[in-house]
């Protein structure tokens, strides 16, 4: 930790100086190129789970955030280069939500796993534009340029060890896999069927996956 001390400004007000009375400790406020990043990183995550990789246009993303197109090149090297950030931000985003609604049930005497599934296949995750960008690329990551697969197989290898993390004392590790590729499996048919359809089919994968792997109840 850097110890500080205080030393009058020139006009009476106090400047901060590091413990050698060097420099002054520079503040740690984001820099206006630091929002807009920030800006275009998050409209591209929702994009790209809402409509896809072809959906992630520059200037379409660019005018959404407010800026102009020909600003791209300063935060970017390329299209892929937004696309890897775009699926970093939406699993980050995607854990942070999960975990929390996790928890929650645990809170509510759920075990991790019937907490995981009953949050991972939520009517709620539906709406792809918030949900798993998972479920809505993973027909599409085989198909991208080399960075962008790479960052894609690390999402979908985040998601499962986030499963196995969660299976019940005595269930293979190898089960984390099958459950993983249900769950995102029953999400992706859901969402084509939509409505009250799709809502019956994450029900009864909730409830096959609760039976198979908890023979007791656990609700």
């Amino acid at each position: 930790m850097i110890r500080t001390c205080t030393r009058p400004g020139p006009i009476g007000i106090d400047s901060k100086y590091d413990a050698c009375h060097i420099k002054p400790i520079m503040s740690s406020s984001p820099t206006r190129k630091e929002q807009s990043h920030e800006r275009i990183v998050d409209v591209a995550a929702r994009a790209i789970r809402r409509s896809g990789y072809s959906g992630v246009g520059v200037a379409d993303v660019m005018n959404e955030a407010g800026l102009t197109h020909g600003g791209f090149y300063s935060h970017f090297a390329s299209r892929d280069a937004l696309l890897v950030e775009a699926m970093q931000r939406a699993g980050r985003d995607n854990q942070a939500l999960l975990t929390e609604a996790v928890d929650r049930r645990m809170a509510k005497g759920h075990s991790r796993f019937s907490a995981l599934v009953s949050a991972y296949l939520h009517e709620k995750h539906l709406d792809s534009e918030r949900g798993c960008v998972v479920a809505a690329l993973a027909s599409e990551m085989s198909r991208q340029h080399d960075s962008v697969h790479d960052e894609a197989r690390r999402r979908v290898t985040g998601l499962v060890e986030f499963v196995r993390s969660a299976l019940p004392e005595g269930v293979e590790p190898g089960q984390a896999e099958v459950v993983t590729a249900t769950m995102v499996g029953a999400l992706q048919l859901a969402r084509t069927l939509g409505g009250k359809a799709g809502r019956t089919l994450l029900s009864q994968t909730r409830e096959a996956l609760t039976q198979k792997y908890l023979p007791s109840p656990d609700h």
